[in-house]
Order: structure tokens, then sequence, then C-alpha cells
């Protein structure tokens, strides 16, 4: 599941992203003291994006990125009923990645989350040449082809499978969450379930055995998502 921290002093409106936003496998913790909050992505280092809104007590949202920036690189998306041209230009100026004026549908919010974790994803993955193996030199990728072929053998894939694999193989046998499989694929739809991409999972399966069954190349961690064996 992807965590999310997000300051807000709006206490209804945090309430309503929280909930909206745990259908789609985000959890948020929300905090509306802007200090709060600062010291628990400080102690806590599996956020993913934080939520920031600017008029809050204590310090204003303007002043409170740089305290942010000095302790984590975290995305920050504002979302603040101020429109001033002046306050979203320092906003970006100081650090944050995007700017959700309110009101605002929390589909939309849900949208942006997605495509910066998306961007995050691309920028943090392993950087392969065009063709190459990992630490399991039974895979190659070719990316403008979008071919995987394992033992020499091409596979067959969806768009959605190839993804899913190349994620695989770039996290050179790390475990990867079931969540980061979506938010890192065009071909994923946003709102697809978990059980979705374990089915994926199930087909990529398939195909590598009909190469060689002589073991699973793809290994469940149970409660987080998968790992290349």
């Amino acid at each position: 599941m992807v965590k999310v921290l997000m300051i807000e002093d709006d206490l209804e409106l945090a309430e309503i992203i929280t909930n909206y936003l745990k259908s789609f496998d985000i959890e948020v913790e929300s905090y509306d003291s802007p200090y709060l909050g600062l010291s628990t992505l400080e102690m806590k280092k599996d956020f993913e994006l934080l939520i920031l809104d600017l008029t809050l007590p204590e310090i204003d949202g303007l002043e409170l990125i740089p305290k942010i920036r000095n302790v984590s690189e975290i995305p920050i998306i504002i979302s603040s009923a101020r429109d001033d041209i002046l306050d979203k230009v320092m906003g970006l100026e100081r650090g944050a990645d995007d700017y959700l004026p309110k009101p605002y549908n929390p589909r939309e919010l849900q949208a942006r989350i997605k495509a910066i974790l998306k961007r995050t994803a691309s920028t943090n993955a392993a950087q392969l040449p065009e063709e190459q193996t990992t630490n399991n030199s039974a895979f190659f990728i070719k990316d403008d082809d979008m071919q995987i072929s394992f033992k020499s053998q091409t596979l067959s894939l969806t768009l959605a499978e190839f993804d899913i694999l190349k994620l695989l193989i770039q996290r050179n046998g790390a475990v990867v969450a079931r969540e980061d499989f979506i938010y890192s694929s065009d071909h994923i739809e946003d709102d697809s379930s978990l059980k979705n991409i374990d089915v994926i999972i199930s087909r990529i399966r398939n195909k590598i055995s009909k190469i060689d069954d002589s073991k699973t190349y793809i290994k469940s961690v149970r409660g987080i998502g998968y790992q290349l064996i």
C-alpha cells in the first residue's frame, strides 16, 4: 500500500481525502499541526508523497517547504484554496512538485498522485541499456521493441505483462510491492485491484514455465508483492 503524509488543518477535508484514497490502496496519515507533520516525516521514512496545505496554524505552508526539503526529497503536492499566482510560483520554486487549487475533485488528486509516483519510480528505477541482462542472466529486455526474452526465447507478453516483468527485472531481486506495479505502468488502470496484479503475475509465470518449469522464477512475498529470483 502506498503511504502518503498529509498536513492539512481542515479535518473534514482530510477525512474525505483519507477515505477516498483508501479505495485506491493509498494510506493517508494526516496531521493538522505542521510541526508535528514535519517531525513525523523525519522519524518515518516510508512515506512516498506529501500533501501540503498552505494556510496552516503555527507556520505558513510556503515557509514549511524549505524545512521539509532539509530532511527529505519526498514529492510534495500543494493543496490550497489560495489561488494567487505568486503562491503557486513560490511553492514550486521552493521545492513542491505540483499545485492543486481547492476546491477539487478527489479523483483529480488521486490522478496527480499516480502521475508523480510514476515519474518517481521511473527516475529511481535501474537504468538498463537497450538490451542487457540483470543479475538473473536468463532475462533480456529490449525496450525499443517492448520485448523480453527468457533463455534466448522471446516471451509473448501483453503491454501490462511487459511492464510488470520489466520492473521485476530492473529491481534485480528486490521485492516489488503490488502497488508499485500499478503506479509504474501506463497499461494498468489506476483503479485496478491488487488481485488483478496477482492474475497478471500468474499469466507471466505460466509463460515462463513453458520454457523452463524447473523452478518458480517469480516468488510471492506475503503481504507485500513479488520478487524475481
